[in-house]
């Protein structure tokens, strides 16, 4: 009878998909394995200076995310915090940027990249191939690793939600699987395409997102609106828990600030995509930039598709703001913690009316958590979680309202420095360390078979 990992790899040829992984997983062989893959990992970025190994003596654990290793905050909190207490995790990701394909160890993580990640996709169905390729790809690495280690937990983030079914053989086998849902699909899908609620499209991807929790033995959401519209439509309750994007103090512990060039830094740190409200706070910008001459917006991360950057950047070039907003790269999320301690001023200006509604921000605690103050679009989400003594809310939208608050929140060294106090309460109260252990607990006990 043909070899399992031998039947799947015909299918991948057929599909073009055997490249950098199909050429390292294929071989029944480990001494092949190893051979074919040491040139990758030679060339790998690894903050250890060692090679990948299995090492370890806890639970066998695989997640699997969409996203770059580097750069998810959230992925890393989870990966980092089991292979502290002695569990083996693997992750399977995407690369970006100049980092290379291959399999290399972080902080005591073994993550395997084995596609890279391109954001020039300007249709639904360009970036539907892409999410497709990645789960067949995965799929066939997740099968080959499980049939050396025996995973006891595969742990799946979203986007998107199929992502989980790269993971039916380990789960045919035994292995317990979460799902982690970072970001509503059929909403973000919405938002993203500009989709109708009531179209085809959007009403295909619920149908997933019913089919992906069924298919899980639990589902974790993001925040507590969602986990109602979950529950809603597609999860039992008892099935599904909410763990925020908590800051991790690990990562973000106060950092000493190193900048001395007088300027004044107003910083983004995240994806520029339309929802995120952009536009809006480079508009606020334009209103404050003569009264406060010394101040700069700095703007860190990757284009959502399309050319949303471009038009930023020329909206940027009209209002005369050439020099003085900077579009910067994604940074590996320990750098966006030193340059948000070297920043004076955090803005999370998303628009109410879309998306960005009920889509938590991580960045706010982040800001929180290095002294920054922070002005924030007044949305559902986080009017949910937030209130006036830790963060400057303005009317979503509006950027003469948000120029307004921010130039306060320059002005008013009270009003400053007790958001700073406020939000270093907020994070003491609300971070990774308060609540890890209950996802400890929740991976242990679905291990067990509870």
């Amino acid at each position: 009878m043909m070899d399992l990992n031998r039947f799947i790899f015909f299918g991948y040829q057929r599909l073009g998909l055997v490249s950098h992984a199909g050429n390292v997983l294929i071989s029944a062989d480990k001494q092949d394995l190893a051979n074919s893959s040491s040139e990758r990992m030679r060339n790998a970025h690894d903050r250890s200076g060692t090679l990948p190994s299995e090492g370890g003596s806890g639970m066998r654990i695989c997640m699997l995310t969409h996203s770059s290793y580097e750069t998810d905050n959230r992925v890393r909190r989870y990966a980092e915090t089991l292979a502290k207490r002695g569990d083996q995790v693997d992750v399977i990701a995407l690369s970006s940027g100049d980092i290379s394909l291959g399999s290399v160890k972080i902080d005591g993580v073994t993550v395997h990249r084995i596609q890279h990640r391109e954001r020039n996709e300007r249709g639904k169905w360009t970036y539907a191939w892409r999410l497709v390729r990645f789960l067949l790809a995965s799929s066939l690495l997740m099968t080959r690793l499980h049939r050396r280690r025996r995973y006891d937990m595969i742990h799946v983030h979203n986007v998107p939600d199929f992502l989980v079914f790269a993971a039916w053989y380990p789960k045919w086998t035994g292995a317990k699987l979460i799902l982690d849902i970072h970001d509503l699909v059929p909403e973000l899908f919405m938002s993203k395409f500009n989709a109708g609620g009531h179209s085809k499209y959007a009403a295909f991807l619920r149908t997933v997102e019913k089919a992906s929790a069924a298919f899980v033995d639990h589902v974790i959401v993001s925040n507590h609106l969602w986990y109602e519209t979950l529950v809603a439509r597609s999860v039992p309750r008892s099935k599904c828990s909410v763990f925020l994007n908590h800051v991790d103090p690990a990562i973000f512990y106060r950092r000493a600030r190193t900048r001395t060039d007088g300027k004044f830094i107003i910083i983004f740190p995240g994806s520029f995509q339309w929802h995120q409200g952009l536009d809006i706070a480079i508009k606020a910008f334009a209103r404050i930039k003569d009264k406060i001459p010394n101040a700069e917006f700095h703007l860190y991360g990757v284009a959502g598709g399309g050319n949303l950057q471009n038009d930023l950047a020329a909206l940027s070039s009209r209002l005369g703001l050439n020099g003085r907003v900077k579009f910067c790269p994604s940074l590996p999320i320990d750098q966006v913690a030193e340059v948000i301690a070297n920043a004076d001023l955090g803005v999370v200006p998303k628009r109410a009316d879309s998306f960005g509604n009920e889509a938590y921000s991580t960045k706010i605690m982040e800001f929180m958590s290095q002294g920054v103050p922070v002005v924030v679009s007044q949305t559902k989400i986080d009017s949910f979680y937030f209130d006036n003594t830790v963060v400057r809310f303005f009317t979503s939208g509006n950027d003469q309202a948000m120029a307004d608050a921010m130039l306060e929140v320059i002005g008013n060294d009270a009003l400053r420095t007790g958001l700073i106090a406020g939000g270093y309460e907020y994070v003491a109260n609300h971070s990774w360390d308060i609540r890890k252990k209950d996802y400890l607990d929740l991976v242990d006990t679905l291990s067990k078979g509870g």
